[in-house]
């Protein structure tokens, strides 16, 4: 499957629209504008069929209706595996008259206005990225109330691209770090919601207007959406995306709060299934309550994880996160086989870097059975399976998240570092009185 171009295809099941058939593609469905799910074909399993196309639509609102259905409990809950128990089987559901109404209920278009929202956009050297970047943010449906892009570039080098946007805030963070430019951004932001996504991504029209809706509807102080990929050229982004998992292919909105924190916890607690810093927004009391970023973590110091290590205090805190699909973004995956290694190698190392920080504050031993039991038994399963089925490359990749792994231990014998907490009371008061 990762031999060939794989063209992402969106389909539009409202509209029976199939798209041009031309080859293997990753298949993303909608209805309007709700993502349901995605489908990979080869070429000789297009185009897809009247009674498939269907059956499709059926599958996707019997998932929806359960998920969302206020009636049946929604929102639902994340489990220890991070999808919940089916209450909803698909024969009940083709027998609802309103199966068709729901997805058209559930796609309605948000109304709710993003001028609470600050979006913060941290770049590093990718100026045409950062530019493609910014026009899908300045054409939100509704606009947020501020754009601050953070450069963390040594000589500001993204100031002249934020000059072709004459609403954008530019923010010059020298000090190399993805955590330190993060915090930079919030720091810089005046509005009680703060949403962040990459310089390597493109926002969907709606993103902003989702993200307000979630928060007006749900009562939580923290959100993920999804993340589709924009292309799969190359062999490196089909691995990233297909072997890999992407940035998580659930379609439907779950809620990550104490209880599913408190079923991983003894393994770590899996906080790294809410979602993915591309895109991602926190209301701004969570910085007063539990802190910034930790400024030893993300990209630029021990490797990545500075999000997932937040998700980690606001859940062990009592807090909550909701993953809503609606909120949608694009993300141009590595393109090259040296890139992606070194990425997957950096997201390892950052891994057991929060793993470590995590126990460290908080003294969870599960984060510590996790680096020393249970990737080790990962990797040796991974690579049994990658011996004998493949796909090709994979033990490549397995590779490096050893290498990962391996600097990652370091951090357990850094006591320097260990000793660099998080200064919880610090960090709150950088930011108590911003808000306006």
């Amino acid at each position: 499957m990762m031999k060939e171009r794989f063209e992402v295809r969106h389909i539009d099941l409202a509209a029976a629209n199939t798209g041009a058939e031309s080859g293997p593609a990753l298949s993303i469905f909608w209805w309007k504008d709700l993502p349901l799910g995605t489908r990979a074909s080869l070429q000789d399993e297009l185009p897809y069929g009247i009674p498939q196309l269907r059956q499709l639509t059926a599958e996707y609102a019997a998932a929806q209706l359960e998920a969302r259905s206020i009636s049946l409990g929604a929102p639902l809950r994340a489990t220890y595996e991070g999808w919940p128990k089916r209450a909803l089987s698909l024969e009940a559901a083709l027998k609802a008259e309103d199966l068709i109404e729901s997805l058209n209920e559930f796609a309605i278009t948000s109304s709710a206005s993003a001028h609470d929202i600050s979006v913060v956009i941290c770049t590093r050297d990718r100026g045409p990225a950062l530019a493609d970047c910014l026009r899908s943010v300045a054409a939100q449906r509704s606009a947020p109330g501020e754009v601050i892009v953070v450069d963390n570039s040594s000589d500001g080098n993204a100031k002249d691209v934020c000059g072709q946007f004459p609403d954008v805030q530019y923010v010059h963070e020298p000090r190399a770090g993805l955590s330190r430019a993060r915090n930079a951004g919030i720091r810089a932001s005046r509005l009680n919601i703060v949403a962040f996504t990459d310089d390597d991504v493109e926002v969907h029209p709606g993103w902003t207007a989702e993200i307000a809706r979630a928060f007006a509807d749900r009562d939580v102080e923290a959100l993920t959406g999804l993340v589709l990929p924009a292309r799969l050229d190359t062999a490196a982004q089909r691995c990233f995306q297909f072997t890999m998992g992407g940035f998580g292919t659930t379609f439907v909105p779950l809620t990550f709060d104490r209880r599913f924190f408190e079923e991983t916890r003894p393994s770590g607690a899996h906080v790294w299934k809410i979602g993915a810093g591309a895109n991602m927004a926190f209301q701004r009391s969570v910085f007063e309550r539990v802190g910034m970023f930790d400024e030893r973590l993300g990209a630029g110091a021990a490797g990545c994880s500075e999000d997932s290590e937040l998700w980690y205090r606001l859940l062990a805190t009592g807090g909550a996160c909701l993953y809503e699909p609606r909120a949608v973004v694009f993300h141009h995956h590595r393109s090259d086989w040296p890139g992606l290694k070194r990425q997957i190698r950096a997201y390892m190392k950052g891994h057991v870097a929060a793993l470590v920080a995590q126990y460290d504050n908080f003294g969870h031993r599960g984060n510590i059975v996790r680096i020393g039991k249970q990737l080790p038994v990962y990797f040796l399963k991974t690579f049994v399976k990658a011996l004998f089925e493949g796909p090709p490359g994979r033990l490549a990749i397995l590779a490096a998240e050893i290498q990962g792994w391996l600097a990652g231990l370091q951090f357990l014998l850094r006591l320097g570092w260990r000793k660099r907490r998080i200064a919880m009371r610090a960090a709150a008061a950088d930011v108590k009185g911003i808000a306006k």
